[in-house]
């Protein structure tokens, strides 16, 4: 018979948290979101190479867009191919896949001599970033406790944003050390070579870090490797909380074969399960809004606003430094208000300061090669544009990532990943390949109308589509 000591001690040990090994959780949650700061990097630095790309290559607005564009065509076989891989080799296998390709990447693109050449080294590029888009995110949910998943999940973004904002710092400063992004550097080779090969060193770190991390357990068990996977979540968790963890996992993986593109639908209607609408929607949205305009043609686009190279470098700098900031508030409250408020908050946010972008465009007047000169109105621009930015960071930027990495039940997470990635990316190259077409056709207030639009719009889908996955389990996911 116990003592009321022992009964209150066994009711005390029951109440406390389990023993988990919070240190190498976060450390290995480090290590996989070096991937999201390669994705960004290996997004944001053709920002600053527009121009010399321009030059090096006689490209017109077509081409231009291409060229930028060309990376996504990658990004999306890869978040397709990568999530379907990943429930067959791995998610630390893909991994070291995507670091491989991002150092041929940044060699291949600052080597290029032509725009087919260049091309080719961006869409291996690509498709690093689009294993790296949607495995990191699913590894590091699937190695965290539910109750501070979405913070450490939400690290991944601000690995995005501060790699996005360590391009633009590295643009600005080659430029400005070499006096413009067309001019000779280093050793006989132009500043915007340089960009590219900056890259080289994270993601040579990403390679080498990737060799201190284990396998997702859940991947393990997946595979029967039950004794494997136990060993991890011991590690991750400690032994009781383990056995635990083992038995839901299993319990969990109900259907007996391998994870394929028809668990997508539901067995009992025949139809593509709601669930997956969500993260196709989910996906799209974050794109629809235009963001990645601001992220892959912000010089371009303050530039054509009347500043100088210098000066939009410096810009983008700044915004850089505004989502981070946008991303630290996001991880300090997603699991204490949860997933949704944050998509509505953001949605209308952005909606709002796209309108007022569109007001400043619309009311600029034009120069003789057709700048826009937006005289009172640029403070209103810079203000709307940098709020834009930092709305769409507070929300849409980590939130979607986070979601798209829990929400799928284990059976269906590669697969799902897969498809709601391929759509991200597709609609992503889509956004990014038509800019130019809008910007020399409808101007930029009729590209950002578009935008707001799509902003407006996500406020619905979220509120009749999105459902709250705060602190659930992923055994419980449905």
């Amino acid at each position: 018979m116990q003592t009321a000591t022992q009964q209150t001690a066994a009711i005390d040990s029951a109440n406390s948290p389990p023993a988990e090994n919070s240190g190498f959780i976060l450390f290995i949650s480090l290590v996989a979101t070096i991937g999201g700061f390669l994705f960004g990097f290996d997004s944001g630095v053709i920002n600053g190479t527009v121009d010399g790309l321009q030059q090096a290559f006689q490209s017109q607005s077509v081409g231009t867009g291409f060229n930028v564009a060309s990376m996504l065509l990658g990004c999306a076989a890869g978040a397709y191919f990568a999530g379907r891989l990943a429930d067959r080799y791995g998610r630390r296998s893909i991994l070291l896949w995507a670091a491989l390709l991002f150092i041929v990447s940044a060699w291949g693109s600052g080597i290029a001599n032509g725009s087919l050449e260049f091309v080719i080294y961006r869409i291996l590029g690509g498709l690093a970033v689009g294993a790296a888009s949607v495995i990191s995110p699913a590894y590091i949910s699937e190695v965290a406790p539910a109750r501070y998943r979405g913070m450490l999940s939400s690290l991944q973004q601000i690995a995005i944003i501060f790699g996005l904002f360590m391009a633009f710092v590295s643009n600005y400063l080659l430029a400005n050390y070499a006096g413009a992004s067309t001019e000779t550097l280093w050793w006989n080779f132009a500043a915007w070579r340089w960009m590219f090969w900056i890259e080289l060193f994270p993601a040579a770190l990403f390679l080498l870090m990737l060799l201190f991390i284990p396998e997702s357990p859940r991947y393990l068990v997946l595979k029967g490797r039950q004794t494997d996977g136990e060993l991890v979540l011991t590690k991750l968790f400690g032994e009781p909380s383990a056995q635990k963890k083992l038995a839901e996992i299993q319990q969990s993986l109900q259907a007996n074969h391998q994870p394929r593109l028809s668990d997508l639908r539901d067995p009992a209607t025949g139809k593509l399960r709601t669930l997956v609408w969500v993260g196709l929607g989910l996906a799209t949205f974050q794109q629809l809004v235009g963001i990645n305009v601001v992220f892959y043609y912000g010089a371009v686009l303050w530039q054509a606003v009347g500043f100088s190279e210098a000066d939009a470098l410096l810009i983008n700098v700044i915004s850089g430094a505004i989502s981070i900031l946008a991303c630290v508030l996001t991880l300090l409250v997603i699991d204490k208000i949860g997933r949704k408020p944050l998509l509505l908050w953001g949605s209308a946010g952005m909606f709002i300061t796209l309108v007022l972008l569109v007001y400043a465009f619309a009311n600029a007047a034009q120069d003789d090669n057709g700048n826009l000169l937006l005289g009172e109105h640029g403070t209103l621009a810079l203000v709307s544009a940098n709020a834009y930015v930092f709305f769409f960071n507070l929300s849409w930027g980590p939130v979607m990532w986070v979601m798209l990495g829990e929400m799928f039940p284990n059976q269906i997470r590669g697969v799902g990943l897969a498809v709601s990635g391929l759509a991200q990316w597709l609609c992503n190259f889509l956004i990014t390949m038509t800019f130019p077409l809008l910007l020399t056709g409808i101007g930029l207030a009729g590209a950002y109308g578009l935008y707001a639009l799509g902003a407006l719009l996500s406020v619905v889908f979220v509120l009749k589509m999105v459902h709250e996955t705060k602190g659930k389990e992923l055994e419980d996911m449905e």
